[in-house]
């Protein structure tokens, strides 16, 4: 009983720092909230067993050619290592204004270290995700997606392309619901600057109609001119019968 209570405090040790690890993860990755982690571990054997039909075909190819290929199968134990360690060390994530691609591959010999990728693309910048899948990959079940910027039309190799993403669709939808959203606050928000901007033009019309103080002064000083006038006429009129 005692060894079986240990088994769980540890399962639930592990998990407790696994959850922890991925929140680091995020908090590291970026100050925004994450919307959608994308998936890699499920398609883990898959995407060895692809690289590795794959390098397998290229020895071939080239043992029949120059004889080079025998280096490459004697390789391939190396080789599949560092694809796993690659696969493994894969992050995508989906924040509120971009989306994370981070990865550690080991170089072509793991004994002289890593490398270490890390690519923001600003979700204004996205102009479509594309899921795609190859007929090698169709044998083992992998996808690739692509994201496309926007803009001028750049080369397809300037594009992030990320291989191996468990749910790609769901992925793809993610991005483009947020998009979407984003979409939607820039309308409401211009919406609303022009309801503003609507506002104070009408509330400034009225003190257009009233005259400025200088233009007041002299339709007075017309009004007093015009009445004494009319005093003098009659003073005068009052004048003339008392002369007689």
């Amino acid at each position: 009983m005692a060894s079986a209570d240990e088994a769980v405090d540890i399962d639930v040790l592990e998990r407790r720092l696994l959850s922890d690890s991925v929140s680091n993860e995020y908090n590291e990755t970026d100050d925004d909230t994450v919307l959608y982690h994308g998936s890699f571990e499920e398609m883990e054997d898959n995407f060895v067993k692809y690289q590795t039909a794959q390098w397998i075909l290229y020895s071939i190819l080239l043992i029949l050619a120059w004889g080079i290929g025998i280096l490459m199968l004697l390789y391939l134990p190396i080789r599949i290592y560092v694809c796993r360690k690659d696969f493994r060390s894969r992050k995508l994530y989906l924040t509120s204004n971009a989306i994370v691609y981070k990865v550690t591959k080991p170089v072509a010999f793991p004994c002289f270290g890593v490398l270490k990728k890390e690519k923001h693309v600003i979700l204004p910048s996205v102009a479509d995700v594309v899921v795609e899948q190859g007929y090698l990959q169709s044998l083992f079940g992998i996808y690739s997606i692509r994201i496309e910027n926007t803009g001028v039309r750049r080369p397809a190799s300037d594009d992030v392309k990320i291989h191996g993403i468990a749910h790609p669709r769901d992925f793809r939808q993610a991005v483009l619901t947020r998009l979407s959203s984003m979409k939607s606050e820039c309308f409401s928000r211009q919406a609303s600057i022009n309801e503003d901007l609507r506002i104070t033009a009408s509330g400034s019309l009225p003190s257009a109609s009233v005259p400025p103080p200088g233009e007041l002064i002299l339709e007075k000083l017309e009004v007093v001119e015009s009445s004494v006038k009319r005093v003098q006429k009659l003073i005068e009129k009052k004048a003339q019968p008392s002369e007689l």
